[in-house]
């Protein structure tokens, strides 16, 4: 695709408006997590009952995310994900005036599906500015989606110690995110419609997005990068406290490494995607986490399991942002269900990740079930080549 002058600015305002749906994104995540102790104790609700009402949340998402792809080839990522861009921003508010659990439930299947059919189609969108301006972009997107969850985080945090109700605190994210979606409204890029989405549509998505061997493959690495992303949210600050011994205060460092790192990772990793290859990024991130936890295994002691955790976020930056990338670049016309499709799986990596560790755990303890994510990372490195890129579409 050859790039005017003109086109390189209407590319660079569709790249900044991708960045804005990262950015309220995960705001919006991060708003919500920040007020969950606020919610749970004026419904009442246990921990079991709170974890029940959170299912609504995944869900929701991965009901979203079994429908988006359809639309998203049929009428283009643009009008799928500006609508629920705004719509993420009223889905915030919902769930701080529900009287009860199972309405708490309700609210949350309509905010995870909002956000989920979101994920699948800004992602989409981002693979069309990819192309476009053919240099990889997707690293530093998710990157901006790390940084909008600290700030909803931090703003959802700061907030609640001024006393402000959760109610009033989703009202002010709320309307910080409809503006940034007002934005990337204006700045959106939209790719022409091909005549092979007709065709997409015509055959029912059947295709090249369906489950062939290669997308499956792409599903497997983001479950496995997923899975250890999840194990590490829940489970490194209990390793450091439970099994090596470290207060409160310094396992929660361990977290806090992983979450810092990932974001640097993420940050440089389109310039290393250009300077590599995906191929051998991947590769390279998979054993930079496999070896970095496992080192911190094997040393068993706090500051090595920070540092190892740091490692292991730092290796993982990387590898969902590509798989996406891949995913979305293997037939433009289907790109939508292929990302829908890998979305899902990598999804139910995270979900599933820190049950299975935990399960695991119950049987030879925390310290060898943590080596799942060890052998998983290990396998993406060696698996690396299904990301052998394809040239971008000119």
């Amino acid at each position: 695709m050859h790039v005017t002058t003109a086109d390189r600015g209407t590319l660079v305002r569709g790249r900044v408006a991708v960045c804005l749906l990262f950015l309220l994104a995960g705001m919006a995540i991060g708003t919500w997590t920040a007020r969950i102790p606020s919610i749970k104790q004026e419904l009442g609700l246990s921990d079991g009952q709170l974890s029940l009402g959170l299912l609504g949340i995944a869900a929701g998402a991965i009901a979203g995310m079994q429908v988006v792809g359809r639309l998203v080839d049929r009428y283009g990522s643009v009008r799928v994900m500006l609508p629920m861009a705004f719509a993420q921003s009223v889905v915030l508010i919902l769930p701080a005036y529900m009287p009860n659990l199972a309405a708490l439930a309700l609210a949350l299947f309509a905010f995870g599906a909002v956000h989920g059919t979101l994920d699948v189609a800004m992602n989409a969108n981002a693979v069309e500015v990819e192309r476009a301006m053919d240099r990889p972009l997707m690293s530093s997107f998710h990157a901006v989606f790390s940084i909008g969850g600290f700030v909803g985080a931090a703003v959802g945090g700061l907030l609640a110690h001024a006393a402000f109700t959760p109610a009033a605190t989703f009202a002010v994210l709320a309307a910080a995110i409809a503006v940034l979606a007002l934005w990337a409204s204006r700045w959106a890029f939209a790719v022409p419609a091909a005549p092979a989405r007709a065709d997409a549509d015509a055959t029912g998505g059947a295709g090249t997005a369906g489950w062939d061997r290669g997308l499956l493959l792409l599903g497997l690495l983001g479950i496995c990068c997923m899975i250890g992303e999840g194990a590490a949210a829940d489970w490194s600050s209990v390793y450091l406290r439970d099994a090596l011994g470290s207060s409160a205060g310094f396992a929660a460092a361990a977290y806090a490494a992983f979450s810092i790192m990932m974001t640097a990772g993420r940050l440089v990793g389109d310039r290393l995607a250009a300077r590599l290859g995906p191929v051998t990024l991947v590769r390279g991130c998979g054993l930079l986490a496999a070896s970095g936890l496992g080192a911190a295994l094997l040393a068993d002691h706090p500051v090595a399991a920070v540092i190892g955790f740091g490692c292991f976020g730092a290796g993982l930056s990387c590898i969902v942002p590509q798989v996406f990338s891949a995913a979305g670049r293997r037939d433009p016309a289907r790109a939508g269900q292929a990302l829908a499709r890998v979305a899902s799986l990598s999804y139910v990596g995270f979900l599933s990740g820190p049950v299975l560790i935990g399960s695991v755990a119950e049987l030879v303890g925390l310290p060898r079930a943590l080596v799942i994510p060890v052998v998983l990372a290990a396998f993406v490195a060696l698996a690396a080549a299904a990301l052998r890129p394809h040239p971008f579409t000119k």
